[in-house]
């Protein structure tokens, strides 16, 4: 059977840890290899683990502090230069302020991003699916 390997990580200016370890224990229990980066993970860092496993079937990035998109900001060239060239995942807080906005979300697929979570319990959900896709070879 195939392991599933995913790359876990925290956006680059955010050291919140708690949901980054309880999402890896999640997956993990769910049998997928997990290469958790931990808290202010860089976009090239991000890239860098993506080579040492080309088989990461996504890049899951937390957000908490609200800053994902100035830590994101990178992504388009990451991947002009052919680096992560699988889907990118965020999740979390994405804007600073208690009002969000369509727009917040939008700027992040701006970026690359190929799914923005509310929640993180629809993460095996949309791996899932996304596998699927790129099995069918439609991602």
């Amino acid at each position: 059977m195939h392991t599933r390997t995913v790359i876990l990580g925290v956006a680059a200016s955010d050291s919140h840890a708690v949901a980054n370890h309880l999402i890896a224990h999640t997956l993990r229990a769910r049998g997928f290899h997990v290469v958790n980066l931990g808290t202010c993970t860089t976009v090239d860092e991000f890239a860098a683990a993506h080579r040492a496993h080309p088989d990461a079937e996504a890049v899951l990035v937390g957000s908490l502090n609200g800053h994902a998109y100035e830590d994101l900001r990178d992504l388009p060239s990451a991947r002009a230069r052919g680096l992560l060239n699988c889907p990118v995942i965020v999740g979390g807080n994405l804007s600073v302020g208690s009002h969000k906005q369509s727009a917040d979300i939008e700027r992040l697929y701006t970026l690359g991003v190929h799914r923005v979570l509310g929640d993180a319990s629809e993460l095996p959900a949309v791996l899932d699916e996304l596998a699927d896709r790129a099995t069918a070879g439609a991602v």
